[in-house]
């Protein structure tokens, strides 16, 4: 996987920061988005995170996720 890769999440993921639904569970089970990030290093150094893939699916909505929770549709080539 990387980055602008499509993505569809395969897994139950309940978030609390979707914008029209903030402060509430909302679970993005199926959505699709972008990858726009595979997090492994911050401020120069290196990181191991726990939810390393950044993923946007909307101009006002990104998550970040682990690689179990997303399934590949389509590779950028």
């Amino acid at each position: 996987m990387k980055v602008g890769d499509r993505v569809c999440i395969k897994n139950s993921v309940v978030v609390y920061h979707h914008p029209q639904n903030r402060n509430q569970p909302f679970d993005v089970k199926d959505m699709e988005g972008e990858v726009v990030d595979i997090v492994k290093e911050w401020h120069g150094r290196p990181v191991s995170a726990n939810l390393p893939i950044l993923v946007q699916f909307d101009k006002k909505f990104k998550a970040h996720l682990r690689e179990d929770e997303v399934e590949l549709i389509s590779s950028e080539v």
